[in-house]
């Protein structure tokens, strides 16, 4: 588990393999790596990964395939910058939300527009994901906890302050780029539990 507050900007050093099979050499930047250890997980631009190899400035980790269909992970370059965030543990504050690591889809920027020490970004997310996106709910967008502030069908607005436009990858998205979305868990157990309700009205009674 995570909590959505980013730690560090990493960079994509290096990518092995081919479209179906890929493993990544991450950069961590600023990320502490002193007690991380082969096995530990760390979100990548919101994606649980694996930490399969320590070269000492940053981190391997292996991309299934099941990743790369429902992730951005499969269209990163070297060079590129990842969100980065170590695994929860229970000294460390909550200051976002619950996030599992666990991508739902992939979503595109529709507009980002700077309003004073602001910016209003419009995400478009994939049609089956739009009943879990509320105003004023949680949502993680390549694994940064944010608030909703507007929705409109599939497409939901989001307010960036100047602290997370700086600290996560915000300052290099475009018009257009695919950003890794995780909607709040807690709506989805809602769901599964009125379905389980409604498939079973004896024990709901």
């Amino acid at each position: 588990m995570f909590t959505g507050i980013i730690q560090s900007i990493g960079r994509i050093a290096a990518i092995e393999g081919d479209e179906q099979d890929i493993r990544l050499r991450i950069e961590a930047g600023k990320l502490p790596l002193d007690a991380v250890a082969l096995g530990d997980s760390i979100a990548t631009s919101g994606v649980c990964l694996t930490v399969t190899e320590l070269p000492g400035d940053g981190y391997w980790a292996d991309v299934s395939p099941e990743t790369l269909s429902l992730t951005t992970l499969g269209q990163k370059g070297v060079g590129d910058p990842v969100n980065l965030e170590l695994s929860l543990t229970l000294n460390k504050p909550l200051g976002g939300h619950m996030v599992s690591g666990h991508v739902d889809g992939v979503g595109r920027i529709e507009s980002i527009v700077e309003d004073a020490r602001f910016w209003q970004v419009r995400i478009a997310a994939p049609s089956n994901l739009a009943r879990y996106i509320a105003v004023k709910g949680s949502i993680c967008v390549d694994g940064t906890s944010l608030t909703v502030n507007q929705v409109s069908g599939a497409s939901f607005e989001l307010t960036i302050i100047p602290q997370t436009w700086e600290e996560t990858v915000f300052s290099d998205y475009g018009v257009g780029s695919a950003v890794n979305l995780e909607v709040d868990v807690i709506a989805r157990y809602l769901e599964r539990l009125m379905q389980y309700d409604q498939a079973n009205p004896d024990l709901s009674s």
